[in-house]
């Protein structure tokens, strides 16, 4: 009796994984399942505290206006694909701060270099660790900050078009 149980556990197994993955597509095709819909901890909550080469908690606040901070690296193809939304954010006036998630410095320069500048301010994160602390699941992810150093809104992956018009609004450049 025992013996069936061990060799039927596998099929039962890949029998729940299989009925879960098709529940998943059949939510894509409705448009109920958002797979960037990972909710933060940090919504509504105040900032991490941080210290970056770059930049800090501290001078978020300092700002006393909404910022928006991106986590990117140079080896990330997604945010390629985000830098011109990045780009026409900074010329909208939105105050855009990045964050070079696990990259090197060199890279980060030419990263910049060929696809654009749109930050005010740039930090390292060499080792992961604030990213850790920001509950960030890949790059990029943004995140909007406003005036009082509350976290308000984060998009996981590439920001669309659309997120240009909804971040001028939030932060009102």
């Amino acid at each position: 009796m025992n013996r069936r149980l061990l060799l039927g556990a596998p099929l039962g197994i890949a029998l729940l994984g299989g009925g879960a993955f098709y529940a998943m597509l059949k939510g894509l095709a409705k448009g109920t399942f958002d797979p960037r819909g990972v909710p933060s901890q940090l919504i509504d909550k105040p900032l991490p505290d941080f210290a970056l080469p770059g930049f800090s908690h501290a001078d978020v606040l300092a700002e006393n206006k909404p910022v928006v901070i991106n986590f990117f690296a140079s080896w990330c193809v997604p945010c390629v694909e985000e830098a011109a939304t990045l780009m026409a954010l900074h010329q909208r006036g939105v105050p855009v701060w990045g964050i070079a998630y696990k990259d090197k410095d060199p890279q980060t320069a030419l990263y910049l270099s060929r696809h654009g500048n749109p930050y005010a301010r740039l930090a390292h994160d060499n080792d992961g660790r604030v990213a850790i602390d920001w509950g960030v699941t890949g790059v990029p992810e943004t995140y909007l900050i406003d005036a009082e150093g509350i976290v308000r809104w984060r998009f996981v992956g590439p920001l669309p078009d659309q997120a240009v018009v909804e971040l001028v609004k939030m932060v009102g450049a």
